[in-house]
């Protein structure tokens, strides 16, 4: 069962009122009219014509709905006449007391459908037409009865992109504009090299204008950063300007070098030494190697070797970047330590 057609309290907004069709919720919706009389034709269930939002129904014709007018409850046979042949009393009152009697019972029967009806629902509809009148409309969600958010999966922050991270020996290194990622690089141990390569003035076939290497120093007795730097020297100035791994000479070989910086240093909150070298080849500008050492602050303190290659020329990095770099190392166990500012580089020897 559903209820008649008409007027009811609209579920959504209690003080307006709204048109049911018998079948679902219109779009019609009006004021109420309070304390005014039911309108013709509304009957005593108080269902009356609809609001100045629709159009009416020609005066007289039969609307969708049953009354003229079509908008209020089908018209009580015999309701308010002057009863049978014309007469003026007896039948006449009868007939009348007879609709009042009808109307009665038929507004105490809406009201009773009204209150207890379930409408029927359909899944093509929109959830608030299937919403018969009397149906109690759904509570708004609040904050406190709305479920909890599901946790979110913390995902790790990515690498720094100013940053290279040495694991093994627990720092870190600024990477500076003009620098990279090592890309298809031979050397394991390098964190960083120029953007680019090119062809090698002597034998070989590509190099580099600018590399960084970090490695550990094992198999040795010795702990002074100075003694090893300085014993590293020589290696690391043959290797790169020298004769490489594959025996080929990329500078067509060392003619001379000179001791252009040297001394102590503060690297990462460590006292270590460097040792920088200008190398003379024998094809091409040239460059400088340094190697610089100082103990790690993580693990069992191993002492850290890196080693700085530049090209010479107006190509290759400045050599300014080697001071740059060594004073932007940092100790992975304390990004804050203060020790990576290497304010007393030592004295050129």
């Amino acid at each position: 069962m559903t209820p008649p057609s008409g007027w009811y309290p609209d579920p959504h907004a209690p003080h307006l009122e709204r048109w049911w069709d018998g079948t679902a919720w219109t779009e019609h919706r009006r004021t109420p009219a309070s304390g005014s009389a039911p309108a013709a034709g509304a009957g005593a269930g108080g269902f009356g014509a609809p609001s100045a939002l629709h159009t009416p129904t020609a005066p007289g014709a039969p609307g969708p709905y049953g009354a003229a007018g079509g908008y209020g409850p089908p018209a009580v046979p015999g309701g308010g006449g002057s009863g049978g042949s014309g007469g003026s009393g007896g039948s006449g009152g009868s007939g009348g007391a007879k609709a009042v009697a009808l109307t009665a019972a038929g507004a105490v029967l809406v009201a009773a459908v009204v209150a207890g009806a379930v409408a029927l629902t359909r899944d093509d509809e929109d959830p608030e037409a299937r919403t018969g009148p009397g149906a109690t409309a759904p509570a708004p969600t609040t904050e406190s009865t709305r479920p909890p958010p599901s946790p979110s999966v913390s995902e790790p922050a990515p690498e720094d992109e100013g940053v290279v991270v040495d694991e093994l020996n627990g720092v870190t290194f600024p990477l500076l504009d003009g620098w990279v990622r090592p890309r298809h690089v031979v050397e394991k141990d390098a964190v960083m090299t120029t953007d680019g390569t090119h062809d090698c003035p002597g034998e070989g076939s590509l190099c580099r204008d600018g590399m960084v290497v970090s490695r550990t120093v094992t198999a040795t007795d010795e702990s002074s950063s100075r003694a090893l730097a300085e014993a590293d020297i020589p290696e690391a100035a043959e290797e790169a300007f020298g004769e490489d791994a594959l025996g080929n000479r990329p500078y067509g070989g060392m003619k001379s070098h000179q001791v252009v910086k040297a001394g102590p240093v503060a690297v990462a909150g460590r006292a270590g030494y460097l040792v920088r070298w200008r190398v003379t080849t024998a094809k091409g500008p040239g460059g400088y190697v340094q190697s610089l050492v100082f103990p790690s602050s993580v693990g069992t303190e191993s002492p850290v070797l890196v080693r700085f290659v530049f090209e010479a020329g107006p190509d290759g990095p400045p050599v300014a970047d080697m001071d740059r770099i060594t004073r932007g190392i940092r100790s992975t166990a304390d990004q804050t330590s203060g020790g990576g500012v290497g304010s007393s580089i030592g004295p050129t020897g």
